[in-house]
């Protein structure tokens, strides 16, 4: 069997997975995880989201070797993380939510020291050029608290790669990182995402999941509630808005009947019409008859913020597959 034959269909293999935390005299216990199912292909660019409280970070806990789930199986790059858990952890790099640091290190010592916990050869570290990459070369050998909270964040991607795994999990990884260190970390996040490392991918930014991501999941109240690759999420709503731009000033948008009609800048107005009841010539139509008189329009298809609460709020339309 050649290499390219050993690899692994998918990096992350999820099956029923549960988890319940115990409960107290004062409180029930907490189900977290209710039967997941995910498969992660291998490769891929993969966003896993969801409201607070919905699962993701039990989920990531149990694939890092944190958290013992309750039931199911779970498999990081083909090793079952209860049969070979070094195996597992040993393909997977996390960067968490909180920043992890410590403060009496250098950059370049808080690197050598974790390739020492996952036992890389001297000869075989990467610490001067994982720096390099993640723009840290100059803060090399300054202390890790002096470090800016953007450049603390990178430091953890880096630390996370020290042992070069296949898969890398990054959870909120921009949070209060500004536009251009963010910019910088996703052009390094696509550029080894190209080499072949997967990523999943958590974030409370969703137009970051909607650029980067080739497959988006979904998650609420313990449960996947939809995954898929991101086009087809997208046309879950069968709903798209029709952008008008009126001749001439116009004190408010009209009442249109049978459309959901909303303000826009500049005098403009955005009538909301599902794609299957209705067309954009009825639109404009109905927008004549109200006395308007069109100057411009634009058509706008729904994002993944509209997909998201949708999907987690409760709209049958997005919920439901067929509707493509």
């Amino acid at each position: 069997m050649t290499e390219a034959e050993a690899l692994p269909v998918n990096a992350i293999e999820v099956r029923g997975l549960e988890k319940t935390y115990a409960g107290s005299k004062k409180a029930p216990p907490k189900v977290a995880l209710k039967g997941v199912d995910l498969a992660i292909p291998r490769g891929s660019m993969f966003g896993l989201l969801g409201p607070n409280g919905a699962g993701k970070s039990t989920l990531i806990n149990i694939l890092a070797g944190v958290v013992n789930k309750t039931a199911g199986h779970a498999a990081i790059w083909g090793r079952d993380i209860d049969e070979r858990p070094r195996d597992a952890r040993a393909a997977l790099g996390v960067v968490p939510q909180e920043i992890v640091a410590d403060v009496f290190f250098t950059p370049r010592e808080a690197l050598e020291v974790q390739a020492g916990f996952y036992g890389v050869p001297a000869n075989e570290r990467r610490s001067d050029e994982l720096l390099a990459a993640l723009g840290l070369s100059d803060k090399a050998n300054a202390y890790v608290r002096a470090l800016s909270g953007g450049m603390k964040r990178r430091l953890m991607v880096a630390k996370a790669l020290v042992h070069n795994p296949p898969v890398l999990i990054l959870d909120e990884p921009t949070a209060g990182v500004d536009v251009e260190l963010r910019r910088q970390l996703w052009d390094y996040v696509r550029r080894i995402n190209a080499e072949g490392v997967t990523i999943l991918l958590t974030t409370h930014y969703l137009e970051e999941a909607q650029e980067l991501c080739d497959t988006i999941a979904i998650m609420n109240r313990g449960e996947v509630v939809a995954c898929e690759p991101t086009p087809r999420l997208l046309r879950r709503l069968d709903t798209r808005n029709v952008i008008v731009t009126p001749e001439g000033e116009v004190v408010a948008p009209p009442t249109l009947t049978g459309f959901e009609v909303s303000p826009r800048a500049n005098g403009a107005f955005a009538v909301t019409y599902c794609k299957g009841q209705s067309s954009v010539e009825q639109v404009l139509a109905a927008v004549r008859a109200a006395g308007v008189t069109i100057a411009d329009i634009t058509t706008e298809d729904p994002d993944l913020e509209d997909v998201f609460v949708a999907l987690t709020y409760g709209d049958p339309k997005a919920a439901d597959p067929t509707k493509d």
